[in-house]
């Protein structure tokens, strides 16, 4: 049976939780993907560990193994800029096309505070469960990397 649990500042993953979404979310966004620590930084702020305005982590399990992930950051703004953004979400491939991407989603925008905004590469194919679920293209995007 699939479960979403949502860890934050106030329910915080044991170890071996949190090590499981950890290695989940660098072994399934592939392409899309950062390193562990990096990923360890997203999740740590997500539950207040380090300095930050918070936000969750959903851990979606099957017979007690990780099978989906999302991880939300809260951005510390409001009204011009997105309260929240979804910084990763990933769903193993062998459970890909059953609704469980969707499920965690619904899941982050109900469970999110606020505005929720994400960044997705053109060529993902996810970017079509984003649209479906309401997401919409406002802005392209531009950086400047130092």
């Amino acid at each position: 049976m699939f479960e979403i649990k949502v860890f934050d500042r106030d329910n915080l993953p044991n170890e071996n939780e949190k090590k499981a979404v950890l290695d989940f979310l660098y072994e399934n966004l592939e392409n899309y993907g950062d390193p562990k620590a990096d990923i360890l930084k997203a999740m740590d702020y997500a539950l207040k560990l380090s300095e930050s305005f918070g936000g969750f982590i959903l851990s979606g399990t099957e017979n007690g193994k990780v099978i989906g992930a999302v991880v939300v950051n809260k951005t510390g703004m409001k009204d011009y800029i997105p309260e929240n953004v979804l910084v990763y979400i990933a769903t193993h491939k062998e459970h890909r096309g059953k609704g469980i991407g969707k499920k965690l989603m619904q899941k982050a925008v109900g469970t999110a505070e606020g505005s929720l905004a994400l960044h997705v590469e053109p060529d993902n194919p996810a970017r079509f469960l984003y649209e479906k679920i309401g997401f919409t293209t406002k802005y392209i995007e531009m950086r400047y990397k130092k």
